[in-house]
């Protein structure tokens, strides 16, 4: 009985300490709307215009928009998506082509302030990898690059997100970290520290475009393919139950919370992008 209430206790405290640090990390953004007009079009934009964001947005679908050099692309709709990376600029431009004329429209992208994070006493091999290992991390960062550049023909980027699993907010997006006192890049997801075997599912439907069991970095890595240049990433799994080409439902179970590649313990690195841009997915959740 004694052991019972223990553990319940013991429960207790962790959704309280998860919920704590979720309220204590979210950006707390307000979705935005705006308008863009230019004679008789209208563009809606609706999201997080800030840094780490993702906007919709819905005009004529014969209509050629393009940001950042790149031709969005659109569903039958008009309906297309844009993404902010960690340190955008605060000024963003749209340009519309319109009867062979180049129009431009420009918006305001907040800015953060970002968590620095110190971790020491890590062994030197985790923080500068050996040399014998190079050609290796480019090999498979190639791979990587290639999954993220993808423009798939797919709407599921426009489904609400879902937590991918459930633990403790161990480390957040955007934050530099200090390893062993040298400073590296910044951190582009968000991890969820949980114990090794907790259940990772799918936070829309998608399409499996990496499925690693091992890679330098990221362990047992998965990477999915939402639509519309909007890519996520698990990693450091212990075990990966899907396979490159699947097309997985929203919730189902894609692999298990390990401690693979370098890891200083259990928790999944979930990240999200769109394209080049470093997104927070944290602002991606239907439930914040």
């Amino acid at each position: 009985m004694i052991r019972n209430l223990i553990k319940i206790v013991r429960c207790k405290i962790i959704k309280i300490i998860f919920i704590f640090l979720t309220l204590n990390y979210s950006p707390c953004f307000a979705k935005e709307n705006l308008s863009l007009n230019h004679d008789n079009l209208i563009i809606n934009l609706e999201g997080d215009f800030i840094q780490g964001g993702l906007v919709k947005g819905q005009t004529n679908k014969n209509i050629t928009i393009k940001f950042k050099d790149k031709i969005l692309r659109k569903t039958s709709n008009g309906e297309f998506v844009i993404g902010f990376g960690r340190d955008h600029p605060t000024n963003a431009y749209l340009s519309l082509e319109i009867n062979n004329k180049l129009i431009t429209k420009s918006f305001k992208i907040k800015k953060r302030i970002y968590k620095t994070q110190k971790i020491n006493g890590l062994r030197k091999k985790m923080v500068t990898p050996p040399k014998s290992f190079y050609e290796r991390i480019i090999r498979e960062n190639k791979s990587i690059k290639e999954v993220r550049s993808l423009n798939s023909n797919v709407d599921f980027v426009f489904q609400k997100f879902s937590w991918p699993t459930k633990g403790i907010i161990s480390g957040v997006f955007g934050s530099q970290r200090i390893l062993n006192g040298k400073p590296k890049r910044p951190h582009y997801g968000i991890d969820i520290a949980a114990k090794k075997g907790t259940t990772i599912v799918a936070p829309t439907e998608s399409i499996v475009r990496m499925a690693e069991k091992d890679l330098y970095y990221t362990g047992g890595t998965i990477m999915l393919d939402h639509g519309h240049g909007l890519t996520s990433v698990y990693s450091h799994l212990s075990s990966i139950n899907v396979k490159v080409g699947d097309k997985v439902l929203k919730n189902q179970k894609i692999g298990e919370v390990g401690s693979t590649g370098r890891s200083t313990g259990p928790h999944l690195d979930w990240r999200v992008n769109w394209f080049d841009q470093r997104l927070d997915p944290l602002l991606l959740l239907e439930n914040k």
